[in-house]
């Protein structure tokens, strides 16, 4: 086995229907909480990649499946810094900035991203 392997989620592929929007809304607030494009078409955290590939002639349905991904900040004051950053571009918010009682201090905003997926960015100490 090898030892600097450890056990968690490798990558993440979204289909979307524009691949150029999608990569400007998430270049707009994913390096505010850490994440650096690493090409044309991904991110990175350092140990995890999320992949955007262009689907334009797939349809969206609803189904059972993944919710919601939610990314990590681990300033309170970066969750406030996406909202921010997200104002601008007509984005569609579920709820927050706000603080939940989900655990002591956890801050959160929910939005849609341009192809409908539930996105969170929670400060979660």
């Amino acid at each position: 086995m090898d030892s600097s392997l450890k056990p968690g989620i490798n990558h993440i592929e979204f289909w979307v229907s524009d691949l150029g929007q999608t990569m400007r809304f998430y270049n707009s607030f994913l390096p505010l909480i850490g994440w650096k494009q690493i090409s044309d078409v991904s991110f990175s955290n350092g140990s995890m990649v999320i992949y955007f590939k262009e689907m334009r002639d797939l349809v969206k349905n609803r189904s059972l499946g993944v919710r919601h991904l939610c990314f990590q900040a681990v300033e309170k004051q970066q969750v406030d810094q996406v909202y921010q950053a997200l104002t601008g571009q007509n984005t569609s918010f579920i709820r927050g900035p706000l603080a939940m009682p989900y655990s002591k201090d956890y801050y959160t905003i929910d939005f849609y991203d341009p192809d409908g997926q539930v996105t969170e960015v929670a400060h979660t100490p």
